[in-house]
């Protein structure tokens, strides 16, 4: 069996990262260049179908050329300490799914910024290098199960969406959870499109608490 978790507002509180991004971008550039930021921000994302915190940057640099500010941007993005965003007993939860099978973080996102993420916290120790990082992983799961061969999968995702297109590909050969955690899950108009994960807890924590018999082919 292989547990695949997803990162952010999974493992880790992403919202609360932009959160501290917003607060450092008004304070050093103002709201109107921060508020332009974030449009780049928001493009990126709609076209890339993923969070691209550092190309959003990039952009905003071709907007403003000349903008001081932007090394200190930059270096309030990489030197971010991610390790105190990990939500309660994130890392606990790793270490208590290894005795029961394969773990692995499983994430949409850039090439450089996520990958840093993950090592940063702690989390690409906690599951011994087995991070995989995708456009869209819900279109890779050939891919996936080729990395990470097993009879069954465990999907441990905050994203209702991503949880229902997952689970119509492998059907039973997958169990999907869903993290109510995160503005994504909170979402009720979200929530209301799709049908229920197999299991649904709300947070990452209570995965130590559920019925290992949940985990099974469903």
């Amino acid at each position: 069996m292989a547990f695949l978790f997803d990162v952010d507002n999974t493992l880790l509180d992403n919202d609360q990262v932009t959160k501290d991004l917003h607060k450092y971008l008004t304070r050093e550039v103002g709201h109107v260049r921060a508020g332009r930021y974030w449009k780049h921000f928001e493009d990126r994302r709609s076209s890339l179908g993923y969070a691209d915190y550092l190309g959003a940057l990039q952009s905003y640099r071709r907007e403003y050329p000349h903008d001081t500010h932007l090394l200190k941007l930059s270096h309030f993005l990489i030197e971010y300490d991610f390790r105190e965003r990990l939500f309660p007993d994130a890392l606990k939860v790793l270490k208590y799914i290894w005795e029961h099978g394969k773990v692995a973080l499983v994430s949409d996102g850039d090439v450089v910024f996520q990958p840093r993420k993950v090592e940063c916290c702690g989390l690409m120790q906690a599951v011994k290098g087995n991070v995989l990082i995708y456009v869209h992983k819900e279109r890779e799961l050939s891919n996936i199960a080729k990395r990470l061969p097993a009879s069954h999968y465990v999907v441990i995702d905050d994203k209702i969406r991503i949880l229902t297109a997952i689970k119509r590909i492998w059907k039973r050969r997958v169990t999907t959870v869903f993290v109510r955690q995160g503005h994504y899950a909170l979402d009720k108009k979200l929530l209301a499109k799709y049908p229920p994960a197999d299991v649904t807890i709300d947070r990452i924590g209570d995965l130590m608490k559920c019925d290992k018999s949940k985990w099974q082919t469903r």
